[in-house]
């Protein structure tokens, strides 16, 4: 069983579900998919909301090492994504890297604007985009309690000043490739709708946006049968 935890806002509850949908119709294995709502973490989670934290699960998707008892392996992502491959795939390179305490894509990019969905401020720092696809080798992130996810600076936690350089193996970029900021590609698996989604009005229209609208009827479609 592969655990994936998805950020959940309720701006983008859409997208949460449209990304869920992508991966359990693709995966040909076992996977569990939790939603990861600031409203269920009340006891766990007790800062307050930045004002750069552009979604609720900012910060909360550190969480999920605690979440998972520390044991095994969980994938964390953003729910601005779509998934077009089997995530067993994902599962595959996940079991080559054991020694490491977290998989990422390692982003090595400036973004080009000033500001994303809703208006948001587009924060520009070292290791952009890392922590909005994470595999989480849970036992090896015992740092990230909830004492520490509730204290630590928001910029310390994305930068993983948690764990050491060695520690942050890799996942090919083509597991979180940025709408908007990388060209189209035909290799893409998991498209990342990182300055707004097609379901917002001023981004119909991105690429991959009529790959999402299609897995939107999908999934509305199965639901009326």
């Amino acid at each position: 069983m592969l655990d994936v935890y998805i950020g959940y806002d309720p701006n983008e509850s859409v997208a949460f579900y449209t990304l869920a949908h992508s991966i359990l119709r693709r995966a040909s294995i076992p996977v569990s998919i939790a939603p990861l709502m600031r409203s269920q973490l009340m006891d766990v989670y007790t800062r307050e909301r930045g004002p750069t934290e552009s979604t609720e699960f900012s910060l909360t998707r550190f969480l999920v090492p605690y979440l998972s008892g520390y044991s095994g392996w969980s994938v964390f992502m953003d729910c601005d994504m779509l998934c077009m491959a089997d995530i067993a795939e994902l599962a595959e390179r996940i079991d080559r890297q054991p020694e490491k305490a977290v998989l990422v894509c390692k982003h090595d990019y400036v973004p080009r604007t000033e500001r994303k969905f809703l208006d948001q401020v587009q924060t520009k720092y070292p290791r952009k985009n890392w922590s909005s696809l994470m595999a989480f080798n849970n036992a090896r992130c015992r740092a990230l309690t909830p004492a520490y996810v509730n204290s630590a600076p928001g910029l310390d936690l994305h930068r993983f000043a948690w764990t050491e350089d060695a520690s942050i193996g890799e996942i090919p970029l083509e597991w979180n490739w940025l709408v908007g900021e990388y060209e189209r590609s035909a290799q893409a698996k998991l498209v990342h709708y990182t300055l707004g989604g097609p379901y917002f009005d001023d981004y119909r229209d991105c690429d991959y946006a009529a790959e999402w609208f299609a897995e939107f009827e999908s999934m509305r479609h199965a639901a009326q049968r």
